[in-house]
């Protein structure tokens, strides 16, 4: 009877072990997260809406890579990096982690929304949805002189600070001194966990200290670009641009009386049109 007693509470044991086991997540998966003050891109386009973003950028963002990325907001990250950022991440791809899910994060424009700053203290603050101890911060800035029109490149962040074995809360806030800069920029971070994971999460926010040195959006610079005659060449296939219309690379149409040629592949929507979407469309 004991005998049998002694496997039967061996069984219990064991099956509630394995329900624990089961109900109980990995470590690796319980730390994410990103820049909420000054916002990060994606945290911005999550507040916009991923359905239907405001800003031009956002917009853009989402036709790129579609809406998933703005409600996996807090994952921005490589689960591997362990302190390689440089050796993973190719420049052009630094606000995506480069994941080709976030590519919106990475579109070269001078018209995310940004937090107006000047040089000195700066508090920033990171939402953690899943915060992890034992994590090291890294704050960087753009070079003087950065133009926000090309892709971001490792070579042109400039150190700023960074804090070692910090145990981040919900909400978790730093200073920073930002250097005397004109115009637009970009607040990069990196949260490097440590302790039970070399997992990584990567921000990019945009913040404007002011003053002429931001380049003009691209959808102004082509005003005065000089288009054939209208009298000599063919109406271009695809019509007259519509919302509700899905594109391919290389389709033609016209808007406002302009030749456009799309160049990624998007179903149109309401506010998408060629002159407010230089991702998508370029004036012929």
């Amino acid at each position: 009877m004991k005998a049998r007693h002694r496997i039967a509470l061996a069984s219990v044991t064991a099956t509630s072990a394995l329900a624990v086991a089961l109900l109980v997540p990995t470590s690796t998966a319980v730390a994410h997260g990103t820049m909420s003050d000054p916002p990060s891109r994606v945290y911005v386009c999550k507040n916009e809406g991923p359905e239907t973003p405001k800003s031009a950028a956002c917009k853009a963002a989402v036709a790129a890579g579609g809406t998933q990325a703005y409600y996996d907001w807090n994952e921005v990250s490589l689960l591997e990096a362990g302190g390689r950022h440089r050796q993973l991440i190719p420049d052009g791809k630094l606000c995506s982690a480069g994941r080709d899910k976030y590519r919106g994060l990475d579109l070269p424009r001078a018209d995310w929304p940004a937090k107006r700053v000047a040089a000195g203290p700066l508090t920033v603050t990171y939402h953690a949805s899943a915060p992890h101890s034992n994590s090291n911060f890294e704050f960087y800035i753009t070079r003087q002189g950065w133009d926000p029109t090309q892709p971001l490149r490792w070579s042109d962040l400039v150190h700023l600070s960074t804090f070692n074995n910090q145990n981040p809360t919900t909400f978790t806030n730093w200073t920073l001194n930002l250097p005397q800069r004109s115009g637009r920029h970009i607040v990069y971070s990196i949260w490097q966990r440590v302790v039970g994971s070399a997992e990584a999460f990567y921000t990019c926010s945009d913040v404007d200290f002011g003053g002429g040195s931001t380049p003009p959006p691209t959808t102004t610079t082509t005003t005065t670009t000089t288009t054939p005659p209208t009298t000599t060449t063919p109406p271009p296939a695809g019509g007259t641009w519509a919302a509700g219309t899905t594109y391919a690379i290389g389709n033609r149409v016209t808007y406002g009386g302009v030749s456009y040629e799309c160049q990624l592949a998007h179903t149109a929507l309401a506010g998408w049109e060629p002159p407010n979407t230089p991702a998508l469309w370029r004036r012929l």
